[in-house]
């Protein structure tokens, strides 16, 4: 099989927008939770929520390209952009038959609403324009995107819940390890409009943790009530070894396998047997052992069941040798279908900056959870050989283990 390398990266995130900002606030432990004054109005149980203020699409799409995009298409786009730049590829350069995108999304809510309240006020649907159809598809991150960087290889989008972004990246994985395709531009999206939150928070899903904004969620800590829903868009740029070194590309990372699962328990409550099979799969696939894996980037969104079967997993794993673990959910909130490919992306800019963040407001270890080495501060590392772990409702298991430096072979 072909080695299949990362060379770009590019985020719309609540942590900034571009990997200096972003590196900066995963070093600085930074959380990009805000209060929305919004929610609160409609009645939210919980008013917190990834914000992203800074973010004009503007700045990248014309209004043309903008013309068919809602909400996660205009974030996927705007992160592929940065990723391609990233990568030192033009627009163009993925012209072809050899070339793909793969997004991760599961949700298009915003765009139709916004639809059926213009056909509901207007008593037509004559003034919904040429583009409403497409907004409202799943897959209109991946078809637009496919259009404005002209790929004629692989294009569709994976809805796999919280896993959708993981999915995702490792299907274009599958894709260049087997010389299907020589690069895909991969990742996950995710809206923010309140219409896409509001059954989670009637769930009962959401932290209504009271003080300080950045003060929830509160992964693997005793005291945890739940997620905070974020957003936005992440992108990853992975080739195969032999194209990226034949243009001369900088090698971020290897990613060195993909494995999934599924718990086939529960539509929103984990088993954690799914989780543990896929963690082991993918060391597997890898051909690495647990005790050469330097850091978890663990899925724990403050969930008090979901917190509790992955620390379960992770020490049935690792056992008590443990490699120092956080969740960057406590800084960034649950960014749902673009947490598999962003959590990827922030673990390479900590492994690029060597550090490691920390897991915010751990005040307390759950007691299923005090045998895991969970990171209460930053800490300076030159870890290197890293494993991150998404798993969404209905038990859909995804995990990636990639190594952050060039391939020596």
């Amino acid at each position: 099989m072909e080695p299949v390398v990362i060379t770009g990266l590019g985020l719309v995130s609540c942590l900034g927008q571009t990997p200096d900002a972003v590196s900066a606030s995963l070093r600085q432990g930074r959380s990009g939770v805000v209060r929305s004054a919004e929610r609160a109005g409609l009645g939210f149980r919980s008013p917190l929520t990834g914000a992203i203020p800074d973010f004009n699409p503007r700045d990248l799409l014309s209004r043309k390209e903008r013309r068919a995009m809602g909400e996660p298409a205009l974030y996927a786009a705007a992160a592929a952009l940065r990723a391609l730049d990233d990568a030192g590829l033009a627009r163009d350069a993925l012209a072809g038959p050899d070339y793909g995108v793969i997004l991760g999304n599961d949700s298009t809510c915003v765009s139709a609403v916004e639809t059926a309240d213009r056909t509901r006020a207007d008593g037509t649907t004559q003034r919904l324009g040429s583009g409403a159809v497409v907004e409202c598809m799943n897959s209109s991150p991946s078809i637009n995107l496919s259009v404005l960087l002209r790929t004629q290889g692989a294009c569709w989008t994976l809805a796999a819940a919280c896993a959708s972004g993981a999915h995702a990246l490792g299907q274009a994985w599958g894709l260049i390890a087997t010389g299907q395709q020589q690069a895909v531009v991969c990742g996950g999206t995710q809206e923010l409009g309140w219409a896409g939150m509001a059954g989670f928070d009637g769930l009962g899903a959401f932290s209504t943790f009271e003080g300080e904004p950045g003060d929830a969620p509160r992964p693997f800590s005793q005291d945890r009530d739940g997620l905070v829903p974020s957003g936005g868009g992440a992108v990853l740029v992975l080739e195969s070894l032999s194209h990226a070194r034949a243009r001369g590309a900088r090698i971020r990372a290897e990613l060195l396998s993909y494995a999934f699962s599924s718990d086939g328990h529960h539509v929103t409550s984990p088993s954690g047997r799914g989780a543990a099979r896929c963690i082991r799969s993918a060391l597997d696939r890898a051909g690495v052992s647990a005790s050469e894996i330097e850091y978890v980037n663990a899925h724990a969104a403050g969930t008090p069941v979901g917190d509790a079967v992955e620390a379960q997993a992770i020490l049935e794993v690792f056992g008590e040798r443990c490699p120092p673990v956080s969740s960057t959910k406590s800084l960034t909130g649950h960014e749902c279908w673009m947490a598999g490919a962003s959590e990827v992306a922030y673990a390479l800019l900590m492994a690029e900056g060597g550090f490691l963040a920390p897991n915010r407001n751990f005040t307390a270890p759950d007691p299923g959870a005090e045998a895991l080495n969970v990171l209460r501060a930053t800490a300076e590392t030159d870890a290197r050989l890293m494993l991150s772990n998404s798993f969404g409702f209905g038990g859909t298991n995804a995990c990636l283990v990639f190594r952050a430096e060039e391939p020596r072979a």
